[in-house]
């Protein structure tokens, strides 16, 4: 699979000034059109590597995406530990500054679709506001630790298989980190998320990013032995979670989401964790369908 193309410059761009840490932000897309807040997956990863696939979705919505606290843009020296709690906030806030009063739809993908669902139940209890009004999970996180676990161990197999070790030697016997560096970092990326794919190829069309490791270590440790699924049941929103098949994390996990949420799986088959490089067309029908339902097309489903 070829290199993704340049990612195109966004129509507008700034900073938070309601949360506590400036956050970088930016909008895609005709103003006035429905607005679709996307969330990016990590923690401490950044938006950018959403794109330019995402954009598809453009031609319909106003995008708006913004690096979440510790990553990116929004990276911070501040050595207070960054949790799911301020996740949260941030995320509530980012709303009333950014969203000029309406209520946007949310698009989250990986630990972006579990940080949706944290702020869900939060606003499900009263504590924040205002709830989404439509809510598009695409390979949401795990949502217990007994999940992630099973998550962790797979995706560390994956690494460890012939496969992955044969491009590992092959780059390392190819002397292009001699020749072109820029050239073998790119390599060396590919492989290190070559257990995300289907087809382990297929992670050259993913943009390159970079997580900072202590704001995703704390988020997950503010988390605990969590297990979110009981407390969806009591979030009124409607929703679809899209899951690929060959992803890393188990397909239970995001069947256990849509059953509380009564929201309806899409599987899609030769899929990993990214469909929006490894099946893009089919990714925004479906997310497309869900957003309008005016043009919605049926596809098939787990219940």
């Amino acid at each position: 699979m070829a290199a993704p193309p340049p990612i195109p410059p966004p129509r507008a761009s700034g900073f938070t000034s309601s949360t506590t840490l400036p956050l970088y932000w930016c909008r895609y897309g005709e103003p006035g059109a429905p607005l679709l807040l996307v969330l990016h997956g990590g923690p401490g990863a950044h938006h950018d590597y959403l794109l330019p696939q995402f954009l598809d979705l453009a031609t319909a919505h106003e995008l708006l995406f913004y690096d979440q606290r510790g990553g990116g843009r929004s990276r911070t020296d501040d050595p207070g530990p960054v949790t799911w709690q301020s996740h949260v906030e941030d995320l509530e806030r980012v709303i009333a500054e950014l969203a000029v009063g309406a209520t946007p739809a949310i698009a989250g993908y990986s630990w972006g679709g579990l940080l949706a669902l944290l702020y869900l139940t939060e606003c499900a209890a009263g504590r924040r506001s205002p709830a989404p009004t439509r809510l598009a999970l695409v390979d949401p996180a795990p949502a217990s630790r007994a999940w992630r676990a099973r998550f962790e161990a797979e995706f560390a197999a994956r690494n460890a298989s012939a496969a992955v070790r044969a491009m590992r030697a092959a780059l390392e016997a190819s002397g292009l980190r001699e020749r072109d560096h820029a050239a073998y970092r790119q390599r060396a990326f590919e492989i290190s998320v070559a257990g995300y794919f289907a087809h382990p190829g297929h992670a050259a069309g993913l943009t390159p990013f970079r997580v900072t490791g202590r704001v995703q270590q704390q988020v997950w440790e503010s988390l605990g032995d969590f297990d979110l699924v009981p407390m969806l049941s009591r979030a009124v929103t409607e929703a679809i979670v899209v899951h690929g098949a060959q992803d890393p994390i188990p397909l239970d996990s995001s069947a256990a989401i849509a059953r509380a949420l009564g929201a309806r799986l899409v599987v899609l088959e030769d899929c990993g964790h990214v469909p929006y490089v490894e099946q893009r067309g089919a990714l925004f029908t479906i997310l497309g369908d869900f957003l309008d339902p005016g043009r919605r097309t049926l596809h098939p489903s787990v219940p």
